[in-house]
C-alpha cells in the first residue's frame, strides 16, 4: 500500500519489447573499437560519405556537360589547333598549340600578315603537306575526333595553316632585284622566315581575285602553300570562306607562350595602294551621286512651279 506523495515502482522489463538506443561512450580500454560501432543501422551516414558519393554520381554528367561547353565554344568562339607540319617553323614548331579566334572574321576581313587557319581547297587536300590515319574503330574515332576539336591530337590533313600575304585586289609578286617578296610594289621584309630560307625559290605573278587569299609558310622550303597550286585554278588563292579563324596565341609549349601578331613590314604606308582608301572611294563614289541627286530635285521642283503657274493663269 502505498501513500500520497509516494513514487510507484518501474515496471519490470519486457524482452518483446524494444528499448530505445542509448549509446555509451567507447571505453578506452578497448582501441580497436569502430568508431561508429554505436552508430545504429538505420541512422544517416557521416557528412563526408554523404559529399563523396553525391560527387562520384555527378562526375559523369559533369564531364559532360565539360565536352558539350568545350564543343560549343570550339565551334563558335575558339578553337584550338595541333601544328602537323614543319611548313611554319620556326614561327611554330611540329606539335605546338595555338588558339583560333573563330569569331573575329564574322565582324571584320581577313588583314595582310595574319596566321589562319583554313579548309584546303578540293586540290590542296588532294596532296596535303601531312598524311593523318583515321582509327578504325568507331570508339578510337569518336575520341580521336574530340581530341582534334579540343587541340590534343593531329587534325584533319584537310586543314591548313599559313600567313596572308595577299588580299583581294592584291598585286604579289616574286622576286624584285634584292629577291624580296612584293605586295603593290612595297618589297616585305619578313625576318619570320625560317634561317636560311629564301623568299621564295620559285617566280609568280599574281593579282589576288576578288573574295580570295594569297598564303605562304614560313618555311618556304617546306611549304606547299598558293606557289605549289599556282596551276589548279584562281592563281593558286583560296576562297575567304575556307578561312576556319585567325591563330593569335601559341598556348603549347609554355616555355614558348606567346601572342601571334602581323610582322611590322605589313603596316608600311602604302601598302594598300592599289585598293585605295575605303573611306576615300566612299566618298569619290558618293560626289556624283550626291550631284546627280541635286539636278534631280531641282529639274522636279522646276517642274512643280512651271505647273502651278500655268494653273494660276
Amino acid at each position: 500500500m502505498t501513500t500520497f506523495g509516494d513514487t510507484p515502482p518501474p515496471p519490470p522489463p519486457n524482452d518483446d519489447e524494444p528499448t530505445a538506443y542509448q549509446p555509451g561512450p567507447v571505453p578506452a580500454s578497448d582501441p580497436d573499437r569502430p568508431v561508429d560501432a554505436d552508430r545504429p543501422v538505420d541512422a544517416e551516414p557521416p557528412v563526408k560519405e554523404r559529399k563523396r558519393g553525391s560527387f562520384l554520381r555527378e562526375l559523369p554528367f559533369l564531364i559532360l556537360i565539360a565536352l558539350v561547353l568545350a564543343l560549343l565554344i570550339k565551334t563558335f568562339l575558339v578553337q584550338a589547333f595541333y601544328i602537323p607540319s614543319g611548313s611554319m617553323e620556326n614561327t611554330l614548331h611540329i606539335g605546338d598549340r595555338v588558339l583560333v579566334n573563330k569569331l573575329v572574321y564574322r565582324i571584320r576581313d581577313v588583314h595582310r600578315g595574319e596566321i589562319i587557319v583554313f579548309r584546303g581547297p578540293s586540290s590542296w587536300q588532294d596532296n596535303p603537306e601531312f598524311q593523318t590515319s583515321e582509327p578504325g574503330n568507331p570508339i578510337s574515332r569518336f575520341f580521336h575526333d574530340i581530341g582534334s576539336a579540343l587541340g590534343v591530337a593531329a587534325p584533319s590533313s584537310k586543314d591548313f595553316i599559313k600567313r596572308v600575304i595577299g588580299v583581294a585586289g592584291d598585286h604579289v609578286v616574286c622576286c624584285d632585284t634584292q629577291g624580296h617578296i612584293t605586295v603593290n610594289g612595297h618589297p616585305l621584309t619578313e625576318p619570320y622566315l625560317y634561317p636560311g630560307a629564301k623568299p621564295s625559290g620559285s617566280n609568280f605573278d599574281v593579282t589576288v581575285p576578288k573574295g580570295r587569299l594569297w598564303v605562304m609558310g614560313d618555311h618556304r622550303n617546306m611549304s606547299a602553300d598558293s606557289r605549289s597550286h599556282i596551276s589548279d585554278g584562281n592563281d593558286g588563292t583560296i576562297p575567304t570562306g575556307n578561312v576556319i579563324g585567325r591563330a593569335f596565341i601559341r598556348v603549347w609549349p609554355p616555355s614558348d607562350w606567346g601572342t601571334l601578331g602581323v610582322p611590322s613590314t605589313f603596316h608600311q604606308k602604302g601598302l594598300a595602294a592599289a585598293l585605295g582608301n575605303p573611306l576615300a572611294l566612299g566618298f569619290v563614289g558618293a560626289v556624283p551621286l550626291t550631284l546627280l541627286r541635286r539636278r534631280t530635285s531641282r529639274s522636279r521642283r522646276q517642274r512643280r512651279l512651271a505647273r502651278r503657274a500655268s494653273v494660276k493663269s
